[in-house]
């Protein structure tokens, strides 16, 4: 469930310097600042002190802070909202669904603006360079505009340590060699920091999980252009920094599911699993044989452990978001059943190949293995991991934004 608190904006700081340099896109363009926040009451007051410094008088704004806290956040961020020339909401979710990334599509919803920018409630991320995104959007046609650290005049000097540099990089080769295409032109795709037009974002598409939001948006919801501007990441103003080996291994999944989104990548996927449960097969089989066991009983014990072997690494990759649909007792029968009746199919199946069709045995036992690899994909997917009465449900997607939709006033 979330709460919503909205607190209206007093003019009680100053506006910007005359002196500034204009960067006001052509209206009626405005701009909602989503803030995905967990625990970060200590950087608040400063991250609105500066948004309200930079951005009011060079762009119209609002901020939208969605926030999963379990500390007084929520609290200092009303307090703080009067002092701001700008209405300032809060969304508190019971549950933190999706993660940060659950937080951004949660706020990028409750926009009223025709430009979305999210930024992180650290102070990483420099309000002043608010104006630029959305400036550089309306200047380009751009549908998204990165905020990178990785393009000339970027700077990745806020990050801590050459553990979290190296981490940063490798995460960022890894997620541009396994998408070349859609992150063509986006040089910092762990970046946290973009704008995008609402209109070019559809909720029913994104399938968000932890704190990569644009990499969510770029595989998944992709706008035709995409524009970046430099910036310079800089040191966490309070608190600790919420990246952990937990949130590591959840963009790990993360990558998983984005990769294996179409039916072929899957297969494959499903294959690649299904190869490595050979180990601890032959591994049991041993072990099993050296002990005095027959080798096939061994074998229908030691298939026991490849299947189990496959099964946990199909739930926590392959099938890790659709765990939910069915019981873990049900879906490990399931599993079990059909795993198994790989091996009752597959010998009379050889015997067919090779007297009906005259198949000499090892094309046979080849074809044969095909044969039930696809049937068995078919079945673990259809009949353990799909969504119960959603059987050819084909709801149309739906938008985010609304283009006729009037902006929508938060006071």
């Amino acid at each position: 469930m979330t709460h919503e608190s909205t607190v209206p904006g007093a003019l009680g700081l100053p506006a910007a310097r005359p002196s500034q340099p204009p960067a006001v896109p052509p209206e009626p363009a405005a701009v909602t600042i989503v803030v995905p926040t967990f625990n970060e009451s200590g950087n608040i007051r400063q991250l609105l002190r500066r948004t309200a410094e930079s951005v009011p008088a060079r762009l119209p704004c609002e901020v939208v802070f969605v926030d999963d806290s379990t500390d007084d956040t929520p609290d200092v961020i009303r307090a703080a909202a009067p002092d701001c020339p700008f209405p300032v909401t809060v969304l508190h979710r019971d549950e933190p669904v999706g993660g940060l990334g659950g937080a951004v599509v949660e706020g990028m919803r409750a926009a009223g603006a025709d430009w979305i920018v999210v930024m992180d409630g650290d102070c990483q991320h420099p309000p002043s360079l608010v104006p630029e995104l959305v400036a550089t959007g309306e200047r380009t046609k751009a549908g998204l505009v990165v905020a990178s650290r990785y393009t000339r005049g970027g700077s990745r000097a806020g990050l801590a340590g050459g553990y979290r540099v190296a981490v940063s990089r490798a995460a960022t080769w890894l997620t541009k060699a396994l998408f070349p295409r859609r992150l063509r032109g986006i040089s910092d795709p762990m970046s946290g920091f973009f704008a995008i037009r609402r209109a070019e974002v559809t909720a029913d598409a994104l399938k968000p999980l932890g704190y990569k939001i644009l990499l969510e948006l770029a595989v998944r919801d992709r706008p035709g252009t995409v524009a970046e501007v430099p910036f310079v990441f800089e040191e966490r103003f309070a608190g600790e920094s919420k990246s952990t080996a937990r949130e590591g291994l959840r963009f790990l999944r993360h990558l998983v599911g984005l990769r294996t989104a179409t039916p072929l990548a899957r297969m494959i996927v499903f294959g690649l699993i299904g190869l490595s449960g050979f180990v601890p097969n032959l591994a049991a089989l041993w072990a099993l044989t050296s002990a005095g066991l027959h080798y096939l009983p061994a074998e229908i014990v030691a298939n026991q452990f490849g299947v189990a072997w496959n099964f946990l690494l199909l739930e926590r990759l392959l099938f890790h978001d659709r765990r939910r649909h069915r019981h873990w007792a049900d879906r490990t029968l399931r599993f079990a059943l059909i795993a198994n009746a790989d091996l009752v199919l597959r010998i009379p199946l050889i015997a067919l190949l090779v007297g009906q069709f005259g198949l000499a045995a090892l094309p046979a036992t080849a074809l044969a293995l095909v044969i039930t690899f696809v049937l068995r994909f078919a079945g673990t997917e259809a009949l353990v991991y799909l969504p119960r009465g959603r059987r050819g449900d084909r709801r149309p997607r739906q938008a985010v934004s609304d283009p006729g939709r009037r902006r929508r006033s938060v006071t």
